[in-house]
């Protein structure tokens, strides 16, 4: 069997630490998932009634792209060390895939960020609506509240009852508090997508070089 030589084995050696980063990365994508998921704070909201699940679609494609990135990285390892195209390969096309459905990802993201934040204020709007006709009707709002630190919907003329169920102290706008709240979290998500982009572009790369050293060096002998 031929081994790569010169130049090539350097590649072969920069591969092997670039999918062990690449394992962290998937790993620290998890993880990022994994916490958007089960923030208390995130998890308190969506829990409410007639909450959207746009919002944990995106996450539960993180917390997938996670896995898939940590079992890719390992066929990426493995096919450094053992020079193998087979494995090489498996892991170009993993790669390819992932970095597609990333940007199907990030493009549903960017496409329906602003649905998502209007879709949670009209929650929060319907909730207010529905406690002025039923003071009873109160689980929604203290739910927003508690989480957000907020209060009301910055009608001042309006948040008389609901200033009922707010803690003292608490005076910015609901409205405001959750556009500011959701936007962070989905720029979260779309600064983490762009730099496991970047990663992807350069472990493609590396694989096809290699790849095509060893058919070379085969072709040799």
């Amino acid at each position: 069997m031929g081994k790569v030589k010169g130049g090539m084995k350097c590649v072969k050696y920069l591969l092997f630490i670039f999918n062990f980063i690449f394992w962290v990365v998937g790993s620290m994508v998890l993880a990022v998932g994994l916490w958007l998921r089960f923030d208390s704070t995130t998890t308190s909201i969506f829990e409410v009634e007639s909450s959207p699940t746009t919002f944990f679609i995106g996450v539960y494609i993180l917390i997938g792209a996670g896995t898939l990135i940590m079992l890719v990285g390992f066929f990426g390892c493995c096919g450094a060390v053992r020079e193998s195209q087979c494995l090489l390969g498996l892991f170009f096309s993993s790669i390819l895939v992932i970095f597609a459905a990333e940007v199907a990802a990030g493009v549903f993201g960017f496409m329906n960020k602003d649905t998502i934040v209007s879709e949670i204020k009209d929650v929060y709007t319907s909730a207010v609506k529905d406690f002025n006709q039923d003071y009873s009707s109160n689980h929604t709002l203290t739910v927003f509240h508690e989480e957000l630190k907020c209060c009301g919907d910055g009608k001042p003329d309006k948040d008389t009852n609901i200033r009922r169920l707010c803690s003292k102290g608490d005076e910015k706008s609901c409205l405001d508090a959750i556009e500011e709240f959701f936007n962070g979290k989905l720029y979260i998500i779309g600064y983490v997508g762009i730099g496991i982009a970047g990663v992807m572009i350069i472990g493609m790369v590396f694989s096809m070089v290699l790849c095509c050293a060893i058919r070379n060096s085969r072709d040799v002998i």
